[in-house]
């Protein structure tokens, strides 16, 4: 990366601590930030945070901390008249004591002023109206963390169902943040019988979203007659907070050569494949989507032709990564997307993933909270190969057993047999083949109809 491009990729963080939040949860948000900018290619020089009992309405922060972020922009620091927030004269001294006193602090520690940043990332979503007023003050580019987590979506979409469900989002993100520009804003001759650019253009994202939801229904028509398919066959879904392994974990239990990085969000399209070495029946692992806290909705409900094949699968596997110290709550975000798309109910597993990063004190104490958990290493094969069996075993114990003839005449009915069942005991005489088989009730019941 050139020097140019360096000096413009430069953040500064700014996260809002209210009072519900402990600051082992703050530090936590704020750690997780600083992985998507990276992700998205920005170098972070400053991270600012202020506690506040309440978000400021037209600047998220106050205005002590506001002239102090714009030290570090280069901007004016205030925003035009009419959109400072109205608060009490009490409140507004005692903010001005605490940040002059946070000020004081760090000039008696001889800290050097910050590189200048040339953007603002902002721990949380911002209303079009605090967006605005930021970027007055500090005169550069604010993003809010809704529009970098999209933003990354957007440039990892590989699939066209992942492209089209991420501009969804991208344009429902932007449809209320959209601004009249300079110029732009004298009524347009003719077309759109003399609506302002800026109307034109809220239209042309409504029919750009109808003319994206359309062609995603039909994609989704495509992939529920693939899953039809597939209802009978034996599925295992990987799900968890990104970045947890899920596509290590998926390489290592099928052979198959998906993207892997040290990044978040680097998996956003379904994969699915067979366990390997194969099973009979076989069974099929499917890597989906990864989740993180304050997710944006517009990306959930996007992405909901994806999550399906969690829905719909028989065990789902929660991968965690256990060397992470805040995984308990990255789990429940986990659970808490589960549990708005409908999958809460399906069977599921915990597995503590990156156990190669922990010490041996470590394994027994998460053993000890969490002894239903399987504790292992995408990257040792003697782990990957007991969770391997605990899977076999899972769907083993739903299995039951059946006589089946197949006539000389039926021959071409051993594909499918073999597809959905184990032949257990195979034997021939003048009628046929006699085969005892094992598999799923419902996939039993259809060989026998």
């Amino acid at each position: 990366m050139s020097t140019t491009q360096e000096e413009q990729l430069r953040a500064v963080l700014v996260g809002v601590q209210l009072q519900e939040v402990t600051d082992e949860e703050h530090a936590a948000q704020l750690a997780e930030l600083t992985r998507l900018v990276h992700t998205l290619g920005y170098r972070t020089v400053a991270t600012m945070t202020q506690k506040r009992g309440g978000l400021s309405s037209s600047t998220v922060l106050g205005s002590g901390k506001l002239q102090e972020l714009a030290r570090l922009t280069g901007g004016p620091g205030v925003v035009a008249s009419g959109a400072a927030e109205h608060t009490s004269k009490a409140k507004e001294k005692w903010e001005a004591a605490e940040e002059a006193r946070e000020l004081e602090i760090a000039e008696s520690q001889g800290e050097k002023p910050k590189p200048v940043a040339t953007v603002v990332v902002v721990d949380g979503e911002l209303t079009p109206n605090q967006l605005r007023n930021l970027e007055k003050a500090t005169g550069v580019l604010v993003l809010d963390r809704t529009a970098v987590i999209v933003e990354i979506f957007h440039r990892h979409a590989r699939s066209r169902e992942a492209r089209m469900q991420v501009e969804i989002a991208r344009l429902n993100y932007m449809a209320p943040r959209l601004r009249e520009s300079g110029g732009r804003s004298e009524r347009q001759a003719g077309r759109g019988s003399g609506d302002s650019a800026l109307e034109l253009d809220r239209r042309k994202i409504r029919d750009r979203l109808a003319e994206l939801k359309e062609g995603l229904a039909e994609i989704a028509r495509d992939q529920q007659s693939r899953r039809f398919v597939r209802k009978d066959q034996l599925r295992v879904a990987l799900v968890g907070y990104t970045n947890a392994g899920k596509s290590s974990l998926m390489r290592a239990l099928t052979g198959s050569e998906v993207l892997v990085a040290d990044q978040l969000f680097a998996t956003l399209d379904t994969t699915v494949r067979a366990l390997q070495p194969e099973t009979r029946p076989r069974i099929l692992v499917s890597d989906t989507v990864g989740f993180i806290q304050k997710l944006p909705h517009d990306l959930v409900a996007s992405s909901r032709s994806t999550l399906d094949e969690a829905l719909e699968a028989g065990l789902l596997l929660y991968v965690v990564d256990a060397s992470d110290p805040t995984f308990e709550a990255q789990l429940e975000v986990t659970r808490s997307v589960l549990r708005e798309i409908g999958a809460q109910d399906v069977p599921s597993r915990l597995v503590l993933n990156k156990a190669d990063r922990l010490s041996p004190t470590t394994r027994t104490e998460l053993r000890q909270r969490h002894p239903e958990a399987l504790i292992l290493s995408a990257h040792s094969p003697v782990e990957v190969a007991s969770l391997r069996q605990h899977v076999i075993d899972f769907f083993e114990h739903s299995m039951t057993e059946a006589e089946l003839l197949v006539p000389y005449a039926n021959q071409n009915r051993l594909g499918e047999i073999y597809e959905h069942a184990r032949v257990i005991n195979e034997t021939f005489d003048e009628a046929g083949r006699h085969l005892t088989i094992r598999g799923l009730p419902a996939a039993i019941a259809k060989l026998l109809g």
